[in-house]
């Protein structure tokens, strides 16, 4: 007999279904519980609120766990790339040696823009954010692609998801390109999918920009790390915009907005904010770390840390080899690296830190591995959208073939004026 949980209210008692997950998480089924009783629950933010069930990526914060539809993070970033992985997360298994070919064809068929949508461009001034560029861009290609906005069969769906995945590394070089006043670079079929990205973005019309293997490969791995993390805020945000049957382009240009904010996508830029600070001010690692700890200053260390994982992010372990690989290469001489170095390095031997389990997180050393590429800080965020484009689009495949799914209505508590008249209302305002 299945689990049941007995909720007792108002002198009587109900009994909710519990869900039992793969990896044992318990979840109590309340979808009936308005129905049944006149309650809802109360859950700010959504902390403890499981808004769907799936299969895609799983989670374990307390054990530093991250698992892409089963298989440990470390051993994908070890032994696979970005376009293999971002088919793993979409389809639930790695392709065929066949049909990665066809897909890696898809990806190179599609990369290029309408060239009406790359004029699009010249009517966003220089200083746009990229971001902001990014998710218009997005929305627009669902006027230049009107045959998918009804995806209604799996040739369909692979082809939307092609067109995705290509041209946001498009969208995204030609947003800085034309930052900075260049020429747009094209993309080109014999490079692979993260070179051809750094191509587009640093090669010029006089001269064309061969990176090294080791930030191929750390770039790769970054968009790997990145390319989902369960329910966050821009994956629901996908789900959320999903589940109203809105087409895939647009669901997933809401998801750039909302990674666009502050407190989701923008850690790895506020990681180089904090470190510009630091060197600003001429402050020493002992200073910076005793602002930290102290309860009264308003300092917060970036980078550190994670809401999720309560244990060290197994996502940092794999790119902090990558940073120090690229970091050697590179062979760069710039102190806001250096300061990030020893911050790290001293964090670590922290016992403060280190009781708290405030560990460098992935930000922390993707925003250096940016950094010392030449990616410019306003950028960060996008290579994040780059990375999480198989995740949005696995999610809002997930809402679409969900046969109980439907359109996405949470629920509140009104805590506003009690009924009152238009004459009630009015009065405190007349003379």
């Amino acid at each position: 007999m299945s689990e049941k949980a007995t909720l007792s209210l108002d002198g009587k008692e109900y009994e909710l279904p519990v869900i039992v997950g793969t990896e044992n998480e318990k979840a109590v089924d309340i979808s009936k519980l308005r129905a049944e009783t006149g309650y809802i629950t109360y859950d700010d933010g959504y902390g403890n609120t499981g808004s769907c069930i799936s299969s895609i990526t799983y989670i374990d914060g307390e054990n530093g766990i991250l698992r892409y539809r089963g298989i440990d993070i470390a051993e994908i970033a070890e032994k696979s790339d970005f376009i293999e992985t971002a088919y793993l997360i979409i389809y639930g298994r790695f392709p065929t040696r066949e049909e990665r070919q066809e897909f890696n064809h898809l990806i190179v068929e599609h990369e290029l823009l309408h060239e009406s949508m790359r004029n699009q461009f010249q009517g966003f001034p220089f200083h746009a954010h990229p971001m902001a560029v990014l998710s218009a861009m997005i929305n627009s290609m669902s006027c230049f692609h009107p045959q998918l906005l009804e995806i209604d069969d799996e040739s369909k769906f692979i082809q939307a998801t092609a067109r995705l995945l290509s041209k946001v590394r498009t969208i995204a070089a030609f947003s800085y390109k034309h930052s900075v006043g260049q020429p747009l670079i094209y993309p080109t079929s014999n490079r692979s999918y993260t070179e051809n990205f750094l191509h587009m973005m640093f090669s010029a019309p006089n001269t064309d920009y061969e990176p090294d293997p080791d930030v191929v490969r750390a770039m790769d791995l970054m968009f790997i790390l990145h390319a989902d993390h369960e329910q966050n805020c821009s994956t629901s945000t996908v789900r959320m915009v999903g589940s109203s049957k809105a087409n895939l382009f647009t669901s997933v240009a809401a998801g750039v907005s909302a990674l666009w904010g502050r407190l989701h996508g923008g850690a790895n830029q506020a990681v180089l904010e904090m470190l510009m600070g630091i060197h600003e001010r001429g402050e020493s690692i002992p200073q910076v770390l005793a602002k930290a700890k102290d309860k009264n200053s308003d300092f917060r260390l970036m980078g550190f840390g994670h809401r999720v994982y309560k244990n060290f992010d197994p996502r940092a372990r794999i790119i902090k080899d990558a940073c120090d690989k690229v970091l050697y290469k590179l062979g760069k001489k710039d102190p806001l690296l250096g300061i990030a170095k020893d911050l790290a390095e001293a964090a670590l031997e922290d016992e403060y830190f280190v009781e708290r389990k405030l560990y460098p997180n992935v930000d922390f050393y993707s925003g250096i591995i940016m950094r010392a590429i030449g990616i410019p800080i306003n950028m960060f965020t996008v290579m994040f959208a780059i990375g999480r484009m198989p995740g949005w689009i696995a999610n809002w495949k997930e809402t679409q073939d969900n046969p109980k799914g439907r359109i996405y209505r949470p629920r509140q508590i009104y805590n506003g004026p009690a009924k009152r008249s238009y004459e009630q209302a009015k009065t405190p305002f007349l003379d």
